[in-house]
């Protein structure tokens, strides 16, 4: 991002707050470790491993960009369904981290999510809870 950018101008980037620091992300991460091993699990692991805010500040120093801030936004995600947001990680963004699940398991981890996530379930039946983001701003020189 750095090479693109011309002098002085400025960059933002989101990235994913920690995974501990997300409400259901967490109990899903623990669900896919159960259901189907630990791949399936570090994939979904995987947004959320710039967490760090001193760890995400080093990287773009390190990047050779200045003026370098984080703040932190608590943010709301929102789903249709317990089903609509597991199966879009399982059948969506799991293939795309190179982790294939056979049709059985994801019926059987899709059953298991729903007493899992049960509390997360608002009275429309959607899914809502809290996903915190870190937002970085910083200047290239």
């Amino acid at each position: 991002m750095r090479r693109v950018l011309e002098p002085g101008a400025k960059l933002a980037v989101a990235v994913w707050e920690s995974l501990e620091n997300s409400d259901a992300y967490p109990i899903e991460v623990e669900l896919l470790e159960r259901m189907a091993g630990p791949a399936a699990a570090d994939a979904l692991r995987a947004p959320f491993v710039l967490g760090d805010t001193d760890d995400l500040i080093a990287l773009f120093e390190g990047a050779g960009l200045e003026s370098v801030g984080v703040e932190t936004a608590n943010g709301t995600a929102r789903f249709p369904s317990i089903r609509a947001m597991v199966e879009a990680d399982l059948r969506g963004w799991l293939p795309v981290m190179g982790v294939f699940l056979d049709e059985k398991r994801i019926q059987n981890i899709l059953e298991e999510a729903e007493t899992a996530l049960a509390q997360y379930v608002a009275e429309n039946g959607e899914v809502v809870f809290n996903a915190p983001a870190h937002i970085v701003t910083a200047t290239r020189s």
